[in-house]
This record gives structure tokens, sequence and C-alpha cells, in this order.
């Protein structure tokens, strides 16, 4: 269409086409405004749709175009054609961008157990991850850790200052099977010792200084516990079939000097400027992201946008020479993209039961490495409370003149994960009148009020398995279990990625597990219920599908598709074709939501089709092998769907 419109309106800029969804198949399987071309093009939307449909002509698999007022352009799909090609999953070609891609998820601090928050951060992540893939892009995905900053200091306090333990003692506790629980507790009591007494907080000063400097004995401390609860982190999070390529650590973007080739460039380039008064005196500090210099030409107002005021500076260097976070994040955004000069060493870590290796950077590695970094793309799962920092990176990029990398960096946001009343007192938290009248409360790691993800998963698991064993008793106890934990990580998932990133979720058991309404356990059961019926019926439905379709033939096809009666049905494969437009959706908005939407409506599709049509009594036998088809094409759109959100499906539910 644009094609046709660009080759009668020569020179003329025009919008973007939209494609909408009419509210009745009746009116057509998609529909086109025309409206925002009126304008440029000087004409009413009407005849510009007339216009359209009588010059573009015929193409395969369009049965007809439909001028519509006010102004629409309504199509209609060849429903045989379309039937044809779903059934043989062919997908339109796709031209697919070159470059390499870098996500960046969960990196949870490593000085605590994980908990429901990070959760909705690694599973965006892996979600988006798994997108991706399914367009056929090259994906790295990396979990920062930041192992020098205040929360690790922080446990280190509790160990040396107010448990008083030793290196030997510190380095036996992190062998214990869940140290991550151990620390979690101890993180607590450090934030209620510094609320003691305020002279209290020197005791992290000083252990934040060490860790920066490294090659001591708090440094080491440090290591040890960031260690051991990293690896219980990649353990939880494995759990969830979530997995990382690369780690790189503060720690060597500091020793390694990244930061120190990143300030030369910054003050070359007048990013950074040194602050001799006020405030800010002796910081290096750069424009706040949001806040711009003056426009006018005259030579005084150039010299006065050099200046920066204080309201509008961020401090990047602090006066004691101390590098804040965004510092370190400019220099690791560098290195990401290609433009630091530098690099980190590597070494394995961790080996997944799959053997794929996790890679951790060290300062000095193994010579057998993958290439990371220098990547085209990037997105960074970060929650909203973030945007500020990750604006200040962008604007330091361009500053430094990287516009284009500047342009293909993005802030993946998303808001916090709370607890329902409910939930909360289902964990055993003391829950006030006042909590009980609220819709969630929020969770917080400095008091100890929250939930662990493994406490967390262990509880789904647990309550699937009851739901499990009561309804399928005759099923040998470890299939129960494989069962129960695919419900149980179904149901999670698709809990977080049900709502879109702006909101905030407020976590709920009873929900998230319910087999009926807007759940992953939903979604599944509709694939388990196409999956029984071909196992009835004796027939493989993966190989079923396309020498059905061929057998019943373009007429047969057609006459199944169409009339009144048929809309219903019709429905059911137009939705089962909307996969990789969808995932398209899901990839240009950065909204896994959209995703699990389509799952969730093709799930009731077929149901209400299950329901209303008996396929295997169906006493003709071309109207049954069309059914059992329309069945087949459905339950891989849907098992397709939830593999990119993570989840898989058990065999009974």
């Amino acid at each position: 269409m644009r094609e046709c419109l660009e080759s009668r309106y020569a020179g003329v800029s025009l919008p973007p086409v939209i494609v909408e969804q009419p509210p009745k198949v009746e009116l057509g399987d998609f529909a086109i405004p025309i409206f925002p071309f009126a304008k440029p093009l000087r004409s009413a939307p009407l005849k510009i749709a007339e216009t359209i449909r009588n010059e573009i002509g015929p193409i395969d698999g369009i049965a007809e175009m439909q001028v519509a007022p006010p102004g629409y352009l309504n199509v209609r799909i060849d429903r045989a054609w379309m039937a044809a090609a779903l059934a043989a999953d062919q997908k339109p070609a796709t031209e697919i961008p070159t470059g390499k891609i870098l996500v960046e998820h969960t990196s949870i601090n490593p000085n605590k157990a994980a908990h429901i928050g990070h959760l909705r951060n690694a599973i965006l992540g892996d979600t988006f991850v798994r997108l991706l893939h399914y367009a056929g892009r090259e994906v790295d995905v990396q979990n920062y850790i930041d192992n020098t900053g205040v929360q690790v200091a922080d446990v280190v306090v509790g160990f040396t200052h107010i448990e008083k333990k030793s290196r030997e003692e510190i380095e036996a506790l992190t062998r214990q099977p869940r140290f991550d629980y151990y620390c979690w507790d101890l993180y607590a009591c450090v934030s209620q010792w510094y609320a003691e007494d305020k002279q209290n907080l020197q005791a992290r000063r000083d252990t934040l200084h060490a860790l920066e400097i490294g090659g001591n004995e708090t440094a080491e401390i440090a290591e040890l516990i960031a260690i051991a609860v990293l690896r219980r982190h990649l353990e939880t999070m494995d759990r969830l079939d979530i997995e990382y390529d690369f780690l790189p650590r503060e720690s060597e973007i500091l020793h390694l000097h990244f930061w120190d080739a990143a300030f030369t460039k910054l003050k070359e380039a007048g990013v950074l400027t040194f602050e001799n008064d006020g405030k800010n005196k002796g910081c290096w500090v750069m424009r706040r992201a949001g806040t711009s210099s003056t426009t006018e030409d005259t030579e005084a107002a150039k010299e006065a946008s050099d200046r920066i005021s204080e309201e509008d500076q961020k401090v990047i260097v602090r006066s004691n020479g101390t590098v804040g976070y965004v510092g370190k994040d400019i220099a690791y955004h560098m290195w990401k993209f290609g433009l630091l000069g530098r690099d980190f060493g590597y070494r394995k870590f961790y080996r997944y039961p799959n053997q794929h290796d996790c890679w951790i950077s060290a300062m000095e590695g193994e010579n057998d490495h993958p290439h990371f970094g220098d990547v085209a793309e990037i997105y960074n799962v970060i929650d909203a409370r973030q945007s500020e920092a990750q604006s200040t990176v962008i604007e330091a990029l361009r500053g430094l003149g990287h516009n284009e990398a500047a342009d293909h960096y993005t802030h993946f946001s998303y808001e916090m994960v709370a607890l329902t009343p409910r939930c909360a007192a289902e964990l055993g938290y003391t829950i006030s009148e006042e909590d009980k009248t609220r819709s969630y409360i929020e969770v917080s790691g400095r008091k100890g009020f929250g939930v662990k993800a493994d406490d967390l998963l262990d509880q789904l698991i647990a309550s699937a398995r009851k739901e499990v064993d009561s309804r399928h008793p005759q099923v040998p106890g470890g299939e129960r279990g494989e069962i129960a934990t695919q419900v149980a990580i179904g149901a999670l998932r698709y809990f977080m990625l049900k709502y879109t990133k702006p909101s905030v979720i407020a976590f709920d058991f009873k929900d998230a597990l319910s087999f009926e309404g807007e759940t992953g356990p939903y979604a599944q059961y509709a694939v388990v219920r196409a999956t029984s019926i071909f196992r009835k019926a004796g027939l493989d439905p993966d190989t079923f599908t396309f020498n059905a379709v061929k057998q019943i033939g373009t007429q047969a096809l057609a006459q199944y598709l169409n009339g009144a009666d048929a809309n219903e049905i019709w429905e059911l494969w137009l939705a089962a074709s909307k996969t990789s437009q969808v995932v398209s959706q899901c990839i240009a908005t950065t909204e896994p939501a959209y995703l699990a939407k389509h799952a969730f409506q093709l799930a009731q599709l077929f149901n209400a089709f299950y329901h209303r049509h008996p396929i295997l009594s169906e006493p003709d036998e071309g109207r049954k092998q069309f059914l059992l088809a329309t069945a087949a094409v459905v339950r891989r759109e849907l098992i397709r769907s939830l593999a990119v959100m993570g989840i898989t499906v058990p065999t009974v539910m």
C-alpha cells in the first residue's frame, strides 16, 4: 500500500501505515485507517482508499478489499490460502537485521537471597531474549554484578563488626546450602545497627573504601561472600530455566581501569566539568539528563551554557575522588559498544545442566573465550527508579559524539512487585488491620520483609503438587513432581508477564495458580486438552497437520472456513496465524505482555472450540480431519508462544 501511494504521490512525506483489528471478522480480517493520509495528500480518506483499492492490484492471499466509511480500507484474507500456509508452517520472508544484541538483566546485588522483585526483572529479561531468538537475532545475555557496592559492604560489616567472625569462619559459612538466606537476615540486622547509632555508619564508609582499593583482607572477605551468593542466584534462576552468558563485575571495571579510560575521554570531550565552588565544589559533574543549555548564538550565551547550574548538575566523581555508580556505568556501556579500547579477562564460572558455560570477568582470564561486547544494540532491564541514571549514560554517549550508540540503547523499564495482604499472611508475616485494607504491601530487603525467590518457588510447587496429586493419583510420584514444577513455573512466569511493564504487580498465590482465567495453567491446560485429542485418536499432532490439509484440498478448506457458521473457527485460525506478528510487536515495544495476552486469547478461543465441536465423534470424515488440523495448528502456536515465555507444558494437569 505504501509503495502504491509513494509512486503516485512522489516527494510527499507519508505517515506510517497502521493496521487494526475490526471488532468482528464479518467486517474484515484487518482494517487500515486512511485518515492520517488525508492531510499530506490533500484528499478525502474515502477517495484515497478507492485509489489504493483500484491501483494496488491482486495480491496473493488477499480475497477482497472494501472501502468503508468514514475512511477505512477493510481487507479480507483468502481463508483457504492462509489455512494451507499456516498448516505448512510457512512464514512471510523477513529481513533479519545484522549485529549482535546485548540484553542485560537480573543484576542482583550479591549480598543476600534473590527476592520476588528480582524474579520480575529476570523473567522479563529472559522472555525478551527468547523473543529476540525467535526473531532470528544473535543475543548476548549479561548479568551485571555490583560486588563492590554499599549492599555488599553492609553484609561484610555484619560479619566483621556485628558477628565479629574471622575470614575462616565466614568461608566455612559460605559452604552452607543456603548461605544467601543467612546473609538475608544479617543484612536486615546491619540496617538496624546503623539506625541505633549513626556513628556505626563509619564502618560502612571504611569497608567501601577497602573494597574499592582491593588487595586487602576486607576485599577478600567481600569476594568470598559475593561469589557464594552469586552461585546461589544462578542456581535459583536456573530453576526457572534462566541462563546467562557473561557476568561482568564492578570490581574488574574498577581494577582494570575502565573508568580511568572513560574519564579521560569524558574530560577531553567536555562532557565533564570540574566545580570550583558551590555545594559540589571539588566534584566532576555533567549536565543532568533532561536539562538543556541555551540555544542563543552569542558568545556570552555560549560561555553561560558551559556553566551548569547547581540544580542541573549530576555528580559523577565525588570531591574525595571516588567515582559514583553512574560514572562506572558510563564506562561499562562504552565497553558494551566497543568504544572504550579496553577489555575484561574472562574465565568460566558456572556450567548449566545443558552444558552451556557462563563466563565471569577476571583480572586475567582464559585465552579461549567467546567474544563479548562490541554490540550493535543494548537493552537494559532495570526498574523505573533507575530512569535518571540510564538517561545520564545515554546523554554521556551523545556528549562523546556516539549518537548511533545512544540511539540503540534502550532502558527496558518496569515497575515493582508487591504482595497482596493475603499472600503476605500466607507467608507468615504479621499483617495489621490497616494492611488488610490495602491493595498491596511493599517489600523491603533492608527490613527483612519480602519473599525470597526460592521460598516462593517452593511454595508454588507444593501448592501445585497438592492439586496434581488429587487429580492424578495414578501417575507415579516422580512424574507428579515434574508436572507440579511445570505448572508452578508456568504460573509464576505468566503472572509476571501478563501485566504491562508500568503496572505495579501485587502477587497472590491463589490468583497465579488458578486453572481458570488469565493464568499460565489455563493456557497450559488448553495444550493438554489438544494433545489428549490426538492421543485418543492415535495420531502425532506435529506431523499430522500439513498432510491432512493437503488431503482435504483447497475447495473443501474454503467450504469449511467460509460462511457465517464458519466465522467462529476462522477466528481461531486467524488468531493462530498471529504469533510471529505478536512477537515483532513485543520486540518493537519492549512489551512481552502482548504475547501473554495472545496466548490467553488463543487458549480461550480453543477452549470454546473444544466444547462446541466433539471432534473425534464427528461423522463426516473430511470435516473431522479439518477439525483435527485446526486443533493441531492451535496447539503448535500455543506451545510456541508459551515457550517464548519460558513456559513448558506438562503431559497432564
